[in-house]
Order: C-alpha cells, then sequence, then structure tokens
C-alpha cells in the first residue's frame, strides 16, 4: 500500500477548485481530477474515498483559509465602521485573490454534497462578522433589520465586484475600492 505524503492534498484541491471552475462541481469526476493534479486515480483514493470527501473535505479548507483572511488585522474593540471596512476589504481582497475558492463555495453551498451539521460548523467559523453587525445594529449606526439580510447585501456587492473584476478584466484601484465601499456602507447604514 503506498503511504500518504501531505503535500498531495493541496495539490488535488488546486486540480479541483481548476475544474469546478471550469465545469461546476457536478461535471468533475474522481479521474478528472486525478489527471488534472497529475496523479494517478488509485493515489486519489489513497486521500480520498469519494468525490463526496473531496469536495467535503476542500469546503472545508476553503473556509477556514477565509475566515482567516477575512479577520485579518480587525480589532473588535475598535470602532463600528473601521471594523466594518476592515472586514469588507479583506473580504473583497481574499474574493479577488482566491477567485476559484469563491466560485467553488458558492456552488458547494447549494450542492446536494453539503450537510446542514457542514453549514453549522462553518456559520460559527464566521461568528465575528455576525457579532459585529449585530454591534453595530445594537449602536443604530446601521438599519435594524435582520442580519441575515445585512450580509447578504454586503457579500452579494463583494462577489459583483469580484466577478466584475475576473470577467471583464477590471483594474481594482483606492478610488474603486473606496466608492464600492462607500455604496455598500450607504446601503446598510441607519
Amino acid at each position: 500500500m503506498k503511504l500518504r505524503d501531505e503535500n498531495k492534498v493541496p495539490q488535488i484541491y488546486q486540480a479541483t477548485l481548476k475544474l469546478v471552475r471550469a465545469s461546476g462541481i457536478a461535471g468533475i469526476t474522481m479521474q478528472a481530477v486525478a489527471k488534472e493534479a497529475k496523479i494517478a486515480t488509485g493515489t486519489l483514493y489513497i486521500y480520498f474515498n469519494n468525490k463526496e470527501s473531496l469536495l467535503v473535505g476542500l469546503f472545508n479548507e476553503c473556509a477556514k483559509n477565509s475566515a482567516s483572511g477575512f479577520f485579518r488585522n480587525y480589532d473588535p474593540g475598535g470602532p463600528f465602521k473601521t471594523g466594518f471596512r476592515t472586514i469588507w476589504l479583506n473580504i473583497l481582497q481574499y474574493r479577488i485573490s482566491h477567485f476559484e475558492e469563491m466560485l467553488f463555495i458558492e456552488q458547494f453551498f447549494t450542492s446536494p454534497y453539503i450537510e446542514e451539521a457542514t453549514k453549522m460548523a462553518v456559520k460559527k467559523i464566521f461568528d465575528p462578522l455576525r457579532e459585529l453587525i449585530q454591534r453595530g445594529k445594537d449602536e443604530h449606526l446601521i438599519k435594524d433589520i435582520d442580519s441575515f439580510w445585512l450580509l447578504t447585501f454586503m457579500t452579494g456587492n463583494i462577489n459583483e465586484i469580484a466577478k466584475r473584476i475576473h470577467y471583464f478584466n477590471k483594474k481594482l484601484t483606492p478610488e474603486i475600492e473606496d466608492l464600492n465601499f462607500q455604496l455598500c456602507w450607504d446601503g446598510i447604514k441607519s
């Protein structure tokens, strides 16, 4: 039996992300992932029992990586708007630089592969953002509507910017960042 080489897992994940971007989750097979990762199909099965275990593992890795990127330099004790801007910019920059991960997360979250327990575990990772939004409502700085919808508005704004940059080859300048942040801020502030 072949020994596991943990350096292969990131290689497999990168191959999977590339294929998902090209074909969607439904369009990939274990054979295609192995070919893209430049490993034998049998070797792939040493690391993942099936497509579902591969996708769940990749989703968990992407969610963990996203959270660490989203909350970089965020001070929960700082002023609300400063914290909101820090997280907003972090999410935007992360989604632009990890675009394939963003596309995968979007597809996986609406796929039959995700279980409720996985959704709840991921939700917990992003508690600091929900807590910040609640604080903004408690301090009457942002609209007092369901946080789900405030976060939907915020992430929808960010996701569309990232997509426009990638699909239309737009350059994100500091001025465009500021303009888009202000549009988002204007949409949620009280």
